[in-house]
Formats: structure tokens, C-alpha cells, sequence
């Protein structure tokens, strides 16, 4: 099955600097993967803020531009709509895989070799944990990168980012108000690094305070790549 890598909003228009260290990573690999020119929103925040009917016009563009193919994403957001909203609302499958999983199983295949001496903390997006129960293979990428230090509240019990649901455009000081006490509890760990997995929770912790990755770029970072995407 063909595998296209859906870059999402965030990635193409916020944060391409994941885009960027993920496909970094997939070269390195001899990953085979195509993406798409002209790729369109999932459909993700028209579903969270009421708009049903606009969301499903966009599905059906999607689907008649990957229908046959297994999509990987490195959108949290992305992925649960792929995997739990298509399927509830919609009635349609689609085959998907978030980055971090893609990660490991190169990693088990030891197709990428990581190893470095940092002292990460682990933020996990809403949409990939409690909504999907997806908690182990970002974590196991990280505990052979470095030391894994897990905050106060972690799994299914950790905080939001404060950027899901539009808050982040509806409601920006509060968004700002939820990354702060995030921000807090990284900070408490000492770590060096706060990763997450999901490009709407790295833009809105962002902070000067404690270095905010993706976990493509920090993967990307120990296999040698370019100096932009460099941790230091």
C-alpha cells in the first residue's frame, strides 16, 4: 500500500519545521512515501467547532485523494480525526499511523540509530492519549534518546496544551493561561527538552523558558541533520 505523508495545517502553514525533520528522517530511512500538493485540511477543527456540514465536504475532497493509500501524520489532531471521527461520523476507514509510531518500529528495525544524553519530558496531546490511548511508542523513542523524567500529570491524566477545541483562536488568552501551568510542570522535572507529538501543542507551549520539540526534530537532530533544525 502506498503511504503518503499528510503534512496537515499546522505543519504546512505553523510549524514546518516538523514537516521538515520528519521527512529528514523518512530520507534517511529509505522510507518510500509520497505527499500531496494539493492536500487539504483534515477536517479536524471544522468538527470541533460545530461545523459539520463544511467538515464533511472536506472529507469527501480527502478521500478522493487518498482513499487507497495508509497516511502517516504528525498531527495528533489529524490522526484521531482520521482514525475515530471518519469512521464514527462518517462511515469511512482509513488507514493511518501518527509519526511516533513510525519512529519506533524504524527504530526496532534499526533503520535510524538514535542515542543522545538528554533529559526529556514528555507532553501528551489530547488527541493522541486520552482520545486514542496512544502513550507508549513516543515514550520508548525518547527513553533510548536520553533520560525520560515524566511530569506531574501524565497518560491519561495529563494536562491540555490549551490550544485544542479553537480555544487558541477564540479564546488566545486562555490557550496562553493553560500552556503556562504546562510550562510549570515541565519546568519542575529539570529536564532540558519538553516534547510532544502534536503541532498545535508544540506552537502553544512554545516558550524561552524550557527549549518546546517535536520528537521528529529531536530525532532529526541526533542523526546529523542540518543546523536549523539543531537543538543548541
Amino acid at each position: 500500500m502506498d503511504l503518503i505523508y499528510f503534512r496537515g495545517c499546522m505543519g504546512r502553514e505553523r510549524v514546518p519545521e516538523i514537516v521538515r525533520a520528519t521527512r529528514q528522517i523518512l530520507d534517511h530511512a529509505g522510507v518510500s512515501y509520497s505527499i500531496l500538493e494539493d492536500e487539504e485540511c483534515c477536517g479536524s477543527v471544522l468538527l470541533r467547532t460545530g461545523f459539520r456540514e463544511d467538515a464533511k465536504e472536506k472529507i469527501n475532497e480527502n478521500l478522493n485523494l487518498f482513499s487507497d493509500s495508509r497516511l502517516l501524520v504528525s498531527c495528533a489532531g489529524c490522526y484521531r480525526t482520521f482514525k475515530i471521527d471518519y469512521p464514527r461520523l462518517f462511515n469511512v476507514k482509513v488507514d493511518v499511523i501518527h509519526s511516533s509510531h513510525l519512529f519506533y518500529q524504524l527504530l526496532e528495525a534499526g533503520e535510524i540509530q538514535i542515542k543522545g544524553d538528554l533529559k526529556v519530558t514528555y507532553h501528551d496531546p489530547c488527541h493522541l492519549g486520552r482520545h486514542c490511548g496512544e502513550y507508549d511508542a513516543p515514550r520508548k523513542v525518547l527513553e533510548a534518546i536520553g533520560t525520560l523524567v515524566e511530569m506531574e500529570d501524565h497518560h491519561m491524566n495529563a494536562q491540555c496544551c490549551g490550544a485544542g477545541g479553537g480555544v487558541k483562536s477564540a479564546y488566545p488568552h486562555i490557550a496562553e493561561k493553560v500552556a503556562q501551568e504546562r510550562i510549570k510542570q515541565a519546568l519542575n522535572t529539570g529536564a532540558d527538552i519538553l516534547c510532544t507529538t502534536c503541532p498545535f501543542c508544540k506552537y502553544n507551549l512554545k516558550s524561552h523558558r524550557i527549549k518546546v520539540m517535536d520528537i521528529s526534530e529531536i530525532i532529526a537532530n541526533l542523526m546529523g541533520v542540518p543546523r536549523s533544525t539543531k537543538i543548541n
